[in-house]
């Protein structure tokens, strides 16, 4: 674990590390001298003390018990005996508490109850109601002995604090102890998002409520827990090493929040406060990887990429800084790089972990918020990765891995042990059948046409059920008393798809059927009615008007190309007008068209069509607000001339100069 060196105002050192037994010698406190206000009696001194030595010896030896619990090597007798100690932890509580609240026994059992709160709170890896619960217990225990409980029982947690510590002051035995479940309450608020009571508190135990801080930090900085008498009960964790994985898990948090929320500069320094800090490997693995991040996005890739190869020497867990690795790369170009990365990532998430021996301490880690998709961390599952290195094999054109990773990634989906298949981290989409439909294009771009139909026959099937009703569905979607039916554009691509592949065989008749079919489910369409609310990001990509216009197109063109290569112009001009016609910006429509009006010499419409690409060419070219699904981008790319301007041009050379003469 990393250690730093506190710079506050106090004057502190170095920070100590975490320990066990923290029965730390006395640093000045000075002995309790205050004048008791209130004590109930056990009986006589003799009994008193003895109950005491006998209570506080089973603290420590469950203390004890829980220090063999945490080297066990063996993961199932660590656990069964830290549950041993967890209840042996609650019984002497138990007994404790049975008692009427009395001021010489607090400090032992304000101790039983911060080592009971730390056992639950670690074997249950986070806090709930019943930590608070059992903090606000010892605190009304604290206030029956001042005889001021009565009206503060309607205060909450908060109040209760303020009267506790309000009392604190002549009650300084209790002193170590009240800082010590201070801190576990703190760790609660922090771990629950509650920073305004956090902050009051802190501001509390400084002695400072008059100064209305909002730095967390800082407030951290500046608490200074009192040193344990040396002959105090044992703990499991004491105050100070709280404080350090308060203020570590605190810089941390701040600063993911600041990086998701664009406060690049903020969140650079707080990030690198959490990284100087008490962090276990495992937080200090997730640290550098959002240091790699904020320092990718303030344009810093090299001292990123050093971040990144720290996160991954800092062993695991690997994922997340692998994903962020491959998002580097691709950022600066390295194709092979990043592709390897996302290689490296699916391997690692297949990988399954033997769980650990239970850390019975309050770590970084309980205090931390788990992993959202707009988060660095967020890596996903090993199907999502495979997607991401599938989808990236597939957009820069080596179709060969791409179908490989898509098969693969059908066959990982199809394992029932899989969880059930959602978008990938930081990117929208796909929906599983659009996994199929993009498998179906990795195949045919690779040449195996034979396995694109599989699959489409696959996703057809699975979809059997909805073709039937497909006039129904649409005829719902018209009155608008359904969900528009999405998944009918993608029985339609399926149909385009296997219609391109059929062209890949030669087997021009069973290609222009698959597009007829195509073209029938898509001319039944009707636009989203823009009054329904947005749709989920599935929907955006399949059924968006401009979804749909791209498909209607794609679906033409290749029908139009298909009776070109049989000689059949005539119908391929119906089909190229009708192109351009709901697509009138499309160049490769225009481009198809007006190559068959010249192949069928109507010069005047070829002339006319010509000049009207020339001037939408010299209009300026708006961004594309939408995008569409990456099946349907590959696609149109086969349908796209790669000479198109050379074509143009040579057109322009032998059809319109004789008309200038």
């Amino acid at each position: 674990m990393q250690k730093r060196t506190d710079p506050s105002p106090l004057g502190w050192g170095p920070r100590r590390g975490r320990a066990y037994l923290s029965a730390a010698p006395s640093r000045g406190l000075g002995p309790a001298s205050a004048t008791l206000s209130h004590q109930t009696p056990l009986g006589s001194s003799g009994l008193h003390a003895s109950c005491l030595d006998l209570w506080r010896e089973k603290n420590d030896q469950l203390v004890r018990q829980a220090k063999v619990a945490q080297d066990s090597r063996q993961f199932l007798r660590g656990q069964q005996l830290a549950q041993d100690v967890l209840e042996g932890f609650r019984g002497l509580l138990h007994s404790l508490q049975g008692l009427p609240a009395a001021v010489p026994v607090l400090p032992l059992e304000l101790t039983v109850t911060c080592n009971f709160i730390t056992m639950k709170a670690s074997l249950a890896q986070g806090f709930t109601e019943d930590q608070a619960q059992d903090i606000q217990q010892s605190l009304e225990r604290v206030l029956e002995t001042q005889e001021q409980l009565g009206p503060r029982l309607e205060c909450g947690l908060r109040g209760l604090w303020d009267s506790v510590l309000h009392y604190s002051s002549v009650l300084l035995e209790l002193l170590p102890a009240l800082h010590h479940l201070a801190g576990l309450q703190a760790a609660l608020w922090l771990s629950t998002d509650c920073l305004g009571d956090l902050n009051l508190l802190l501001q509390t135990l400084n002695g400072n409520q008059s100064e209305a801080s909002e730095d967390l930090l800082h407030l951290l900085k500046t608490w200074s827990p009192p040193a344990e008498e040396s002959d105090a009960p044992l703990t499991l964790q004491d105050a100070r090493g709280l404080r350090d994985v308060l203020l570590t898990a605190s810089a941390y948090r701040q600063g993911l929040q600041e990086l998701i929320t664009g406060s690049l500069p903020k969140a650079l320094s707080s990030l690198q406060e959490a990284a100087s800090g008490l962090c276990p490997r495992p937080v200090l693995v997730q640290v550098y990887t959002v240091l790699g991040t904020c320092l990718r996005k303030m344009g810093n890739p090299q001292r990123a990429l050093l971040y990144l190869v720290a996160a991954l020497k800092g062993g695991s867990p690997w994922g997340p800084p692998l994903l962020e690795a491959s998002r580097l790369y691709q950022q600066l170009g390295n194709t092979a790089a990043e592709l390897e990365s996302l290689e490296l990532l699916v391997d690692a998430l297949s990988v399954t972990h033997s769980p650990e021996a239970p850390q019975l301490l309050i770590e970084v880690e309980l205090l931390l918020p788990q992993p959202n998709p707009a988060s660095p961390l967020h890596c996903g599952t090993q199907s999502q990765a495979k997607y991401l290195l599938a989808s990236r094999c597939l957009q820069i054109g080596r179709a060969e891995d791409a179908a490989e990773h898509y098969l693969d990634l059908l066959a990982l989906l199809l394992d029932d042990s899989e969880p059930k298949f959602s978008p990938p981290p930081s990117r929208p989409g796909p929906c599983m059948p659009e996994v199929f439909l993009e498998a179906a294009a990795a195949l045919i771009q690779a040449g195996r046409a034979q396995d694109a139909l599989t699959v489409c026959e696959e996703l057809l099937s699975r979809m059997s059920s909805l073709l039937p009703k497909m006039p129904q569905l649409w005829e719902d979607a018209r009155k608008g008393t359904k969900e528009s039916p999405h998944c009918l554009s993608w029985v339609s691509a399926t149909y385009l798809l296997q219609g391109r592949a059929w062209v890949q065989l030669g087997a021009q008749k069973e290609a222009i059927s698959e597009f007829s079919r195509c073209l029938e489910l898509l001319f039944q369409a009707t636009p989203k009615d823009k009054e329904q609310g947005p749709a989920s990001s599935c929907e955006q990509g399949c059924m968006s008007d401009v979804a749909l216009q791209q498909l209607r197109v794609a679906a033409l063109i290749s029908r139009g190309l298909q009776w070109v290569a049989s000689d059949q112009n005539t119908k391929a001009l119906q089909d190229f007008l009708l192109s351009v016609q709901m697509c009138p910006g499309n160049r490769d429509a225009s481009f198809h068209l007006l190559q068959t009006l010249r192949r069928m010499d109507r010069r005047d419409e070829a002339i006319a069509l010509w000049w009207s690409l020339e001037a939408q060419a010299k209009l300026p070219q708006e961004n594309a607000a939408w995008s569409l699904p990456l099946y349907l981008e590959t696609y149109l790319s086969w349908i796209r001339s790669p000479d198109r301007e050379t074509l143009l041009e040579e057109f322009q050379t032998s059809l319109l100069e004789p008309c200038d003469l």
